[in-house]
């Protein structure tokens, strides 16, 4: 059954690995926007030039809701990061399986023209996430995508996959996978690294494009592969390091 939940992230905050992201996640495409958010930079995010009020539409297929903690955690990490004095909001919806075993970025695309119904006003901005119950499409041998950054402020989870690489011996818990797909993707909307924030001091990893060179960052490229086992603690969700976290705020964020 459908159902919608608003909820604050003020109230989120009172309430108590890897990620792998394609080419996608980094270098978005140049074509029009769903919704017309081409328009839409990182600083929107950041900084409240422009927009002081935030809304997540966070869509979900049933079955693949995510952890609260997970959702509190990222809550927590955009009042920390971003300013918008007028609030931080999200809404969640369960949706029914849309019976496909792998998604596109086509295929992404085209739910989210049906599915999302907020979109940027005056002085309110909108992002949109989307858990979905199969793999992706460009998947490579044992390489897996868990999650893209595909637009201005579009992100999707591949929920199945989170799942198979996590909660097993020797790997994550689910928590902490489902929790860092979402901090890193939201990372790239906020236009880390060099993917729309300016870096204040290079620290771009060059050989792997729009990621971090500091191995112990989120926004390091083994977040996004299977390389995390032996890069990170497999109970702990990866920070960001001091370069991005400048990067930010250079741009308008806390």
């Amino acid at each position: 059954m459908n159902h919608l939940i608003r909820y604050s992230f003020l109230i989120l905050l009172t309430m108590g690995l890897f990620a792998q992201c394609s080419q996608e996640s980094s270098d978005f495409p140049e074509e029009e926007e769903i919704l017309k958010d081409n328009a839409i930079k990182p600083r929107d995010f950041l900084s409240e030039d422009q927009y002081d009020q935030l809304v997540v539409q966070l869509v979900y297929v049933e079955g693949y809701k995510p952890e609260s903690n997970s959702t509190y955690h990222l809550a927590s990490f955009l009042q920390q990061r971003l300013n918008k004095s007028g609030g931080i909001t999200m809404s969640s919806k369960a949706i029914e399986s849309p019976g496909k075993s792998s998604y596109s970025i086509a295929d992404l695309r085209d739910l989210e023209e049906t599915l999302r119904t907020h979109a940027a006003t005056d002085k309110t901005l909108t992002a949109w996430i989307m858990i979905v119950d199969g793999d992706y499409s460009e998947n490579e041998g044992d390489a897996k995508t868990l999650g893209v950054a595909y637009g201005p402020s579009s992100m999707a989870l591949f929920g199945k996959t989170v799942r198979d690489f996590s909660g097993g011996l020797g790997q994550p818990s689910h928590h902490v996978l489902e929790t860092t797909v979402l901090k890193h993707e939201f990372c790239h909307v906020l236009g880390l690294v060099d993917n729309g924030t300016p870096m204040v001091e290079n620290h771009l990893d060059t050989q792997h494009g729009k990621h971090c060179s500091n191995q112990d960052c989120l926004m390091y490229y083994a977040a996004e592969t299977s390389d995390f086992i032996t890069n990170f603690f497999a109970e702990s969700v990866p920070s960001l390091k001091a370069q991005c976290l400048n990067d930010l705020k250079n741009n308008g964020g806390k």
